[in-house]
């Protein structure tokens, strides 16, 4: 069964051009419909029933985020991930605060916006490495005495799943051990993987251990 997705944007060219993307790089997912603006968003989930909704932040009217926490009141199992071309820390908060699964910007390459898609359907929360980047500089300040004692913002973006996968690569397991201990494929771990990276804010395996160790305590 396919995945159905709802796309919304107000821009028609980047939307008619996410759609041909995915089209192209994930014939398993089935573009249902395309909205222009918030409420038409609300009015399509409704009509259209999407398992996802790939759904732009600033739209004239109500907004993304607004949007995204009115659909998610009434559909609460939609998967919403917020595209972007701002990076602006607040606009993460907010999103993420309402329910969305992910936030992404609007330039990723395809291959890498299709895998996001897909981990956030397998239950990851995603955000684009530099928004992670910008909500632990948000912390930067904190006095050494108090940051000895305190999980980093990245932490609480990581979902269950997501904090065993990243226990089990600080025993430095690899793709296919970490996949046999979990009982999921080695393509699901790499997922988990990738969306671990975005969130901590890192680009590869020995990045991510080595910032996250400092904190194994509280995974």
């Amino acid at each position: 069964m396919s995945t159905r997705v709802l796309l919304v944007d107000d821009q028609v060219m980047f939307v008619e051009n996410l759609k041909v993307v995915l089209e192209t790089y994930a014939p398993e997912l089935t573009i249902v419909g395309i909205a222009n603006d918030g409420q038409e968003a609300i009015r399509k989930a409704r009509d259209l029933s999407p398992d996802i909704i790939l759904m732009d932040v600033r739209m004239p009217g109500l907004d993304g985020v607004g949007a995204t926490e009115r659909i998610l009141k009434e559909f609460p199992r939609v998967q919403i991930i917020m595209l972007t071309v701002f990076d602006d820390d607040e606009y993460v908060y907010q999103a993420l605060n309402r329910g969305a699964r992910g936030y992404l910007l609007k330039n990723m390459r395809p291959a890498a916006l299709v895998s996001s898609i897909k981990a956030v359907l397998d239950g990851a929360v995603l955000i684009s490495p530099v928004a992670a980047q910008k909500l632990v500089a948000g912390r930067a300040n904190t006095r050494p005495s108090e940051a000895k004692h305190e999980a980093p913002d990245w932490l609480a973006l990581l979902g269950a799943r997501e904090r065993e996968v990243l226990s089990l690569l600080l025993e430095e397991m690899s793709n296919s051990e970490i996949a046999e201990k979990l009982f999921i494929s080695e393509s699901t771990v790499r997922n988990y993987i990738s969306g671990i990276y975005n969130k901590i804010g890192v680009e590869n395996r020995f990045q991510a251990i080595r910032v996250s160790r400092l904190y194994r305590s509280f995974l």
